[in-house]
Parts: C-alpha cells; structure tokens; sequence
C-alpha cells in the first residue's frame, strides 16, 4: 500500500527510511519547492506580501515567528506549524517556547487541535538536522 505525501513526511521526520539531515533555516518541502519553480510570478507576489505584512507589524522577527506559528496550530495546518517550527528555531526559539504557544491551543481551540500541534512540533524538534 503506497503512503500518502503525509505519512511519507511524517516517516521522514520519524526517522523512516526516507530520513534526511535537515537544516532549520533552509528546508523547503517538495511540494513548496515545486509550487515556486511552477508558479514564480505567485510565489515572488505571496513573497512580497509576508514581507509587506512582517514589516507592517510592531514585532520582531521572532515574536512574528511564534505568532505565525500559533495561527497555523489553531488552524490545524500541518505544514505551517513544521514551517513555523524550523524558522523559529532558527532564529533562537526553544524547543519549551514552540511547545508553549501549542499547549495555549487548548483553551482556545481544543484539546485535539493543541496536541496535533504538539505532535508536529516535537517531530520538527526531534527531526536529526546538519548543524548537530
């Protein structure tokens, strides 16, 4: 039976066959990586919109990070929270911190919506990387 692109992300992250050294700051997902060589004139566009939008804020790179990544837990997307994850421990966020904004989930948006972010973030932070 063949996996799903999700399960073969999870068994990456797992640890699984498919298992890569992953650098936090640079990892791109396939399907990002493709999106942006398909569509480069929507992705420059979506690029100059999330800059627009970070330097509109009172908030430094890191506090955006961590907002954008409670977003993404209460919306239950799984990319987003690995996404959010990687680029906020790249810019100095502790393993507790990420952990913390998902356990804030709970009383706004539910126990399975806080513990699926919980999930997605310890495989983000548990993921083998190039710098260790």
């Amino acid at each position: 039976m063949a996996l799903s692109a999700a399960q073969e992300e999870r068994n990456k992250w797992q640890g699984g066959e498919a298992s890569v050294l992953v650098d936090h700051a640079e990892y791109l997902p396939g399907i990002y990586q493709e999106f942006r060589e398909r569509y480069p004139g929507v992705a420059s566009a979506q690029d100059t919109l999330a800059q627009e939008m970070a330097s509109a804020t009172p908030f430094d790179d890191r506090t955006v990070r961590l907002l954008k990544l409670a977003l993404a837990v209460g919306a239950q997307s799984e990319g987003a929270v690995r996404s959010n994850t990687r680029k906020a421990l790249a810019l100095g966020a502790s393993a507790d911190e990420l952990r913390a904004v998902a356990m804030l989930a709970v009383t706004t948006c539910g126990f399975p919506t806080a513990i699926a972010g919980l999930g997605w973030i310890d495989d983000v932070d548990s993921a083998p990387t190039s710098g260790g």
